[in-house]
């Protein structure tokens, strides 16, 4: 016996649905985020050698959009010895702006959402890339968390039984049996969140320096539970049962709603 709801996709009699809505948002994630991490290695290599200097602006921020216009805080002078930025006319100007439109769209997105340091940040064919190693990873981990997620995610009507999907019913059947499930959702997000907290804070906070390579873990830990919850919260649609019954959840447990 199937079920078929209109406006949803194709809802099997066991109450797991065919997977078509979780396909398609893995696929957008990881294509978008995927798209990105590619673009952040092919563009330096593409770009003539040497047109990118070293870079040092702030996070959150337009710093590199003009020389000496809107956008050009990086390219003052803040002096050598400056916490954020430096004298970037000692190592040359730059501006994202002259750039083809794919390359500065590339150079554009790190720019606001990196602080783009050139001491954090790796070099290919002479160019700085356009983020920071651990934004590198940060980018390679949303992209392998949502090809986790289109392959094995499942919608179960609420975020933390989606989240917990992509294990198999017997791996987690010990959290079911005594409703732990949503403090196992914040264990997975700990594990990959804490981490990069941990090398970040203490980087800021004391004289620590952190390296590339534990820049790049970290930063992929938290992309992979970030698009692992984002693609499970996304995924989450109650209406695509017909009852709360029809979800199939591991240890044979069943949604109760309080009233």
């Amino acid at each position: 016996m199937k079920f078929y709801l209109p406006g949803s996709e194709k809802m099997l009699a066991n109450g797991r649905s065919e997977r078509v809505r979780e396909k398609k948002i893995g696929l957008i994630v990881a294509t978008f985020t995927g798209g990105y991490f590619i673009l952040l290695f092919l563009t330096p290599m593409m770009l003539t050698t040497g047109s990118i200097p070293e870079l040092s602006g702030r996070a959150n921020r337009i710093d590199y959009a003009t020389e000496d216009g809107w956008g050009s805080w990086g390219n003052q002078n803040h002096g050598d010895n400056a916490k954020i930025g430096h004298n970037q006319e000692d190592l040359g100007l730059f501006s994202w702006s002259d750039l083809n439109p794919i390359a500065a769209f590339v150079y554009a997105f790190g720019d606001l959402n990196c602080h783009q340091k050139s001491e954090r940040s790796w070099e290919i064919n002479g160019n700085q890339m356009a983020v920071c190693a651990r934004d590198v990873g940060l980018f390679l981990g949303l992209a392998i968390g949502a090809l986790l997620w289109r392959k094995r995610g499942l919608n179960r009507w609420t975020i933390r039984d989606s989240f917990l999907s992509i294990f198999k019913d017997e791996q987690i059947e010990f959290l079911y049996r005594e409703d732990r499930r949503m403090l196992g959702m914040i264990i997975l997000i700990s594990l990959g969140t804490i981490p990069i907290g941990v090398d970040g804070f203490t980087q800021l906070l004391s004289s620590y320096e952190s390296t590339n390579i534990v820049r790049l873990i970290t930063g992929m830990g938290a992309g992979f539970v970030l698009s692992w919850w984002s693609c499970a919260a996304i995924s989450s649609k109650p209406n695509s049962f017909e009852t709360a019954e029809l979800v199939k959840l591991p240890a044979n447990a069943k949604l109760v709603f309080k009233d």
